[in-house]
């Protein structure tokens, strides 16, 4: 599935609101000068506003589909359409703000 290229200033949130920035980015590659992300790479979830009493809240992120095709140091490399879980509440993470030149599958 063809997407964008996620970089480390792109504005990825949880369903509840939460800002998720990436823990480890990828300065091989980068897009509009800014580091690329690696799909292994965990996400930071901070500002979530999910009360603990309802399981909250989001603490980490994790992509499980990236790219196919496109690799960096043999990893696939996080798309804008891609798959995220946020750990402990398994809601996804969604790119509200990102590149839109670079796209990959």
């Amino acid at each position: 599935m063809p997407g964008t290229i996620v970089h480390q200033g792109a504005v990825v949130l949880c369903a509840h609101g939460g800002r998720a920035t990436p823990t480890v980015p990828n300065p091989r590659i980068r897009v509009g000068g800014q580091p690329t992300v690696l799909l292994a790479g965990p996400w930071t979830v901070t500002a979530c506003p999910l009360p603990p009493i309802v399981g909250g809240p989001c603490v980490t992120g994790v992509w499980s589909v990236g790219s196919a095709r496109v690799r960096s140091m043999g990893q696939p490399l996080v798309l804008a359409g891609g798959l995220a879980t946020c750990v402990p509440t398994g809601v996804p993470l969604t790119v509200t703000a990102n590149q839109f030149r670079v796209v990959a599958t």
